[in-house]
């Protein structure tokens, strides 16, 4: 079974976990130069099998898009021109960076290991894509 690919796309870092190929577990797969992502992920498709790409997507607690969502909507407009037949699906990511820190905290993590942005931007894609397939699993 092909595996699914979370994106937590950000105007630094980008954060990518992906499933395992039973697609039941999320994984963080690393932290990547925004600028680079694409490239990375084109040379991620070529050696995985990928079915499905999540990306994370920016509001605000009203619902309405927060200040990075043009930043994403460039990125996904990027995504799709490179990828034209890849699956791309935008997930609320509401609350993904606040559950990544606190997850650190309960995991034992130091307080400098918690100043590390790029792990906290992975973590969030993995909670995002954990997230995706709790409620895929439900239906």
């Amino acid at each position: 079974m092909p595996r699914i690919l979370a994106i937590d796309y950000g105007a630094k870092r980008t954060g990518l976990a992906v499933t395992d190929e039973l697609q039941i577990i999320a994984s963080g797969l690393t932290t990547v130069d925004s600028a680079s992502a694409i490239v990375f992920l084109k040379d991620y498709f070529q050696k995985e099998n990928v079915e499905k790409v999540l990306i994370g997507d920016p509001k605000q607690m009203n619902g309405l898009p927060s200040q990075s969502a043009p930043l994403i909507e460039a990125f996904t407009t990027k995504f799709i021109a490179e990828f034209p037949k890849m699956e791309l699906v935008k997930v609320d990511e509401r609350f993904t960076s606040k559950m990544a820190f606190q997850s650190m905290i309960d995991g034992g993590l130091k307080k400098k290991q918690r100043q590390n942005k790029a792990l906290i931007d992975e973590i969030s894609a993995t909670i995002l894509l954990q997230d995706y397939l709790s409620r895929k699993n439900m239906l």
